[in-house]
């Protein structure tokens, strides 16, 4: 069975730092600025034939009762309680903290494996950091450092005994579909992902910006691996100005990029803001699918909530086969639907169609509404294939197709759409133009004269003299 590794500690440590190195990957952010992590953060690392999972957690404040500091100890406490070892990191320049008098106490009665990590000890004596921490009654001690990559041989030393060989098989993994939410910050993003997965996964907090980093939790949703994803909120450029939020806008765009299907929520109270149109625009820029999800729309009486649908759907006239699922995450009002307007926008997103319908379609759609005429002459569309998905992208080859307009690319777009039923995902047109072989470019001009004629001449004396 797979080991579970917590990775815990009081606030700025080098959890997170660690995190980046035993996994191999720069997942969880890492800044010299306490508190960055608050949710727990999964990666499956392997050391030599042995698997383990790895968990990072929020810096342990124990006497904290009430605030964000206690939703981030609940998460720490699921997940030292959901582990089989304890990684507990303490810094060995700062010094034995009285916070981890408190942890080492609360961890001991959890009976666990624990190791002690002392950490930042590059260029320090080991046996004086050592001395330090002896009074927190763990015998199993490590000293390395984090950022400069030292002793993290050892910590390989102390896990491999602790796990059995793992027989790996050839097979190739089931595709896992990643799925990323989206939105303001304080919209419910994490209230959302809590309620799809029936568990109190991430920290949901009546306060913006509770959200820092990019996390994920697997799910499975009839037999389909799902990673969610949830992200920070993303605000106008202009307003950030906060160094690790930017380094959060920034991991939320790349989320952006990486994954397969999107989830844009929308805060019903407020209606959709020129901030959720700067986040659509991310989306649509990467090709990504998407499902709109208005939440909190328990919140709003009959007459609010038909002025709010009208207001949305003038907004986004340019994307028209979206999806728009009207929910409230605290309530679990509406998530069967959003479920299914998910999986069909993943589908469409991945759909293929054959070369030999497309072209079929390709020979109706000229008969109802042929190109207009361009400078005396009308674009030629010749044929189609399918050159990619997600987004679905259709190449149309021709001839004088520089002279198709934007209104008839629009046309073209719209008729795919409902004619293969696309749902929720962009779908991109692109144009080839056919070569024309008689064209005056492509006619290749001999080279004469005296100067071609004596490296003839030079050349034949050469391979003579060589005989």
């Amino acid at each position: 069975m797979l080991k579970t590794i917590a990775l815990v500690g009081r606030p700025n440590v080098g959890k997170s730092s660690l995190f980046n190195i035993l996994s191999k990957r720069r997942d969880a952010l890492v800044a010299d600025f306490p508190g960055l992590t608050r949710d727990r953060h999964y990666s499956k690392i392997r050391i030599n034939d042995s698997n383990f999972l790895i968990v990072d957690t929020g810096g342990l404040e124990i006497s904290s009762k009430s605030g964000i500091s206690n939703k981030m100890f609940e998460q720490a406490e699921l997940a030292i309680d959901e582990s089989d070892i304890i990684f507990f990191i303490v810094d060995g320049r700062f010094g034995r903290h009285p916070q981890e008098d408190e942890i080492s106490n609360f961890l001991r009665k959890k009976n666990k494996i624990i190791l002690l990590i002392i950490n930042k000890c590059e260029g320090l004596n080991h046996s004086h950091v050592v001395a330090d921490f002896t009074p927190l009654g763990i015998k199993n001690y490590v000293c390395i450092s984090a950022s400069h990559n030292e002793g993290i041989s050892l910590l390989y030393d102390f896990l491999l005994p602790l796990n059995e060989k793992t027989i790996f098989s050839d097979n190739k993994e089931e595709k896992l579909i990643k799925l990323a939410i989206l939105g303001k910050p304080n919209v419910g993003k994490s209230t959302l992902i809590n309620t799809m997965v029936g568990e109190e996964r991430f920290i949901a907090f009546d306060q913006p910006g509770t959200t820092r980093d990019s996390i994920s939790t697997d799910y499975e949703y009839n037999s389909n691996k799902i990673s969610i994803i949830d992200t920070a909120g993303i605000r106008k450029k202009g307003r950030v100005t906060d160094k690790i939020e930017k380094f959060s806008l920034l991991k939320s765009i790349l989320t952006i990029n990486e994954a397969n299907i999107t989830v844009l929520i929308i805060d019903a109270v407020e209606g959709l803001s020129s901030q959720d149109l700067q986040i659509f625009g991310y989306i649509k820029d990467a090709g990504k699918p998407v499902v709109l999800a208005i939440n909190k729309w328990d919140l709003l009486d009959p007459y609010k909530k038909q002025i709010c649908k009208e207001a949305i759907l003038k907004k986004i006239y340019f994307f028209n086969n979206i999806e728009i699922l009207y929910i409230s995450a605290l309530k679990s009002i509406g998530i069967n639907d959003l479920w299914k307007s998910i999986f069909r926008a993943y589908k469409s997103s991945i759909k293929k169609i054959k070369t030999s319908i497309l072209n079929k379609f390709l020979i109706d759609i000229q008969q109802a509404h042929e190109p207009p005429i361009f400078k005396g002459i009308r674009p030629k569309l010749k044929y189609i294939h399918q050159g990619n998905i997600c987004p679905p992208t259709f190449i149309f080859h021709g001839n004088h197709l520089l002279g198709i307009k934007k209104d008839y690319l629009k046309y073209l777009e719209s008729s795919i759409i409902k004619t293969f039923e696309y749902v929720g995902t962009p779908v991109s047109i692109q144009l080839n133009e056919t070569d024309n072989p008689y064209h005056i470019d492509k006619i290749k001009v001999k080279k004469t004269g005296l100067v071609t004629r004596r490296k003839l001449i030079n050349k034949r004396r050469d391979q003579i003299k060589k005989k």
